[in-house]
């Protein structure tokens, strides 16, 4: 009778068990496939939930290009050495009379050290007036100074120098060899030339951005297009800034993964086999290949192709399921596209749940059998 009442006992205690097991929850990643799918729109949910086909894989591929625009791509190359607002020149003028308009007397040539090209870009040469200098090189400002000059005095012969300041300049920074300000020259007044002026990229080629600031305008260019595509390849203006950096796209990898984190793009078009390769790709005790999901807030155009309609224009929150169970699934996988700031989620595994309670049962009923054990004796 006493042992029939013992098992009895365990029995009610098992049970117990059970109940507080199913009523606490067990530790997990998060959601579970089930649980994800029934939060669809269709049953009361935020969420349209679309499996991954070839055509979702297809329709959902638009990647935003990065490129100049066409007020970059047409902007001629500049003549070099161009005069700035703040240069300091000399100038020299030889006459070709004994008593010159300049000229001190006994001399036929004089010298204007340190003439200031002031704010507005203009400089004061005697008997010449107010001459515009920015804008102009040296040597057109040398041709424009003797036309003045040549209606007062026979033959003159005029030289121009920039004695200090740096004239036409461009700022580059970011990652490459040398950051610093460099001037426009004749081997230097394209992108390319003055990446390469500046010690090269150090950013790895397959992440490498490039993006040119004009005034208010700004343009942006992967590096592996700039040197496949001559069209990218702009002429530089003086003031222009030039910022190399690594890729900032990213996304989240959560669930059955071999990493949980957020996780930086590490080519230029990420697939989603791909960034399941970047984290380990599924824990294989834990993950179900049939759950895979890539959460995304999508445009409205997009959208609509995904659900073939035609009523969405504001973004749609989108649960992409990704089954890797067959050759089709791998493929489409494969074909479909991450996105900056995707979430990608893996869920466990049915029976997983089911482990952890019988494990957790077993660890308990262990504890309780030690201590009914103790009890009787």
């Amino acid at each position: 009778m006493k042992s029939s009442a013992v098992r009895w006992v365990r029995t009610l205690a098992l049970l117990s068990l059970v109940a507080s097991v199913a009523a606490c929850g067990l530790p997990r990643p998060g959601p579970s496939k089930r649980e994800l799918l029934a939060s669809r729109t269709e049953r009361g949910g935020s969420a349209f939930v679309v499996t991954v086909d070839e055509r979702v894989a297809r329709a959902t591929s638009v990647i935003p290009a990065l490129g100049f625009s066409q007020r970059f791509r047409s902007a001629g190359v500049v003549g070099s050495d161009e005069i700035r607002p703040g240069d300091v020149l000399g100038l020299t003028v030889w006459e070709n009379v004994d008593n010159g308009l300049l000229a001190p007397t006994g001399a036929n040539s004089t010298t204007l050290n340190e003439v200031q090209v002031d704010g507005d870009g203009y400089i004061f040469v005697p008997y010449a007036g107010r001459i515009r200098a920015a804008g102009n090189t040296p040597e057109a400002l040398r041709r424009i100074i003797t036309g003045k000059l040549d209606a007062q005095t026979p033959d003159p012969q005029v030289t121009v120098t920039r004695l200090a300041g740096d004239g036409a300049t461009v700022a580059v920074m970011g990652g490459v060899g040398g950051q610093g300000v460099y001037p426009l020259e004749r081997p230097t007044r394209t992108l390319s030339s003055m990446l390469a002026k500046a010690g090269g990229v150090v950013v790895e080629p397959e992440v490498a951005q490039i993006t040119v600031t004009r005034g208010n305008q700004s343009g942006k260019v992967w590096l592996k297009d700039l040197y496949s595509n001559p069209e990218m390849d702009i002429a530089l203006r003086p003031g222009d800034v030039i910022l190399v950096e690594k890729d900032q796209r990213s996304f989240t990898a959560m669930g059955a993964t071999g990493a949980q984190s957020r996780v930086p793009f590490a080519t230029q078009n990420l697939s989603a086999i791909e960034a399941l390769a970047q984290v380990g790709g599924l824990q294989t005790n834990f993950a179900d290949p049939k759950g895979v999901f890539v959460l995304r807030d999508e445009s409205p155009e997009i959208a609509n192709a995904v659900l073939g309609r035609t009523d969405l224009v504001e973004p749609q929150r989108i649960a992409y399921v990704l089954d890797l169970t067959g050759p089709e699934g791998l493929f489409n996988a494969r074909d479909f596209m991450i996105r900056d700031e995707d979430t990608v989620y893996v869920t466990e595994a049915p029976y997983v749940q089911w482990y952890k309670i019988l494990n957790a049962l077993t660890g308990t009923l262990n504890s309780a059998n030690s201590i009914s054990t103790a009890a009787g004796n």
